[in-house]
């Protein structure tokens, strides 16, 4: 299942993918309703689906212009995730080497810590992050291929759009040394991620004691793992402090639906 805006890059991924053989492709696109063309959008792609010969499937959603980024973003993986369960397939974006450089100096500006290296690491399929942007376009241009313009790309109010322009500036050979970085960060965050889980162990109660004594860094990674990274840092920090301090029989809200129950040796998510 291809997620597909009609920009450049999903429209050249599409025609990647046509041309590959036994492979069943179903084109989702999303509208948030954040733009007053963004109907146009559906259609275009709507009719892409058609030249192609393959499933289309579209929602729209009223989001209005004001929407967060994260809004936009979680409302159409919510979205692309529905489409690809009812289809029994996985979800395959357009990101390119582009797209990551950018997410990574996003994260690296909010303060993620390492794991701000260890981007776009999910189940979500994309074939396209050894291609930059310009790659695209040039294939785009070969191939004859017609998209649209998203016009919020060069609005200043969106962070990734102010990145973009900072991220312009760098030089192949600074992107490629970020993408070896998130490389070989990726490799490591798996060591660690099998680290913490044998340290945790399996539940449901944890060691109270544990989370004490063991360094803070540690102890909010072993965390993240028992609340299944449902919970951003600052609230990771206040339920380690709750851990250290909380009165036996105590509850502390966490977040996002997230509650800790104390005893005096151990807690319960």
């Amino acid at each position: 299942m291809i997620a597909v805006s009609g920009g450049v890059d999903s429209v050249a991924l599409l025609d990647m993918m046509s041309k590959l053989p036994d492979h069943s492709l179903v084109v989702a696109h999303f509208d948030h309703g954040i733009r007053e063309e963004s109907a146009d959008d559906a259609a275009f792609v709507r009719s892409l689906a058609q030249h192609y010969g393959v499933p289309f499937e579209s929602r729209r959603e009223e989001l209005g212009r004001k929407a967060s980024e994260e809004t936009a973003r979680n409302r159409r993986y919510h979205f692309l995730k529905s489409v690809a369960k009812k289809y029994d397939g996985k979800i395959v974006t357009a990101h390119h080497g582009d797209d990551l450089v950018e997410t990574i100096a996003i994260n690296m500006k909010r303060g993620t810590g390492w794991r701000g290296l260890a981007v776009l690491d999910s189940e979500v399929v994309r074939p396209l992050l050894d291609m930059t942007k310009a790659e695209l376009v040039e294939y785009a241009q070969r191939r004859k291929l017609e998209w649209r313009e998203d016009s919020t790309n060069a609005s200043d109010v969106y962070l990734r759009n102010r990145i973009r322009k900072t991220v312009a500036d760098l030089s192949n050979d600074e992107k490629r040394q970020l993408l070896a970085l998130r490389a070989h960060q990726k490799h490591t965050k798996k060591e660690i991620d099998e680290e913490v889980r044998r340290l945790i162990g399996k539940g449901p109660n944890y060691s109270r004691y544990f989370f004490t004594h063991v360094p803070k860094i540690v102890a909010l990674e072993c965390l993240r793992e028992v609340v299944k990274s449902q919970l951003t840092r600052p609230q990771l920090e206040r339920a380690l402090l709750a851990i250290k301090t909380a009165t036996p029989g105590s509850t502390h809200q966490a977040g996002s639906g997230v509650s800790l129950r104390f005893t005096s040796r151990n807690f319960s998510v």
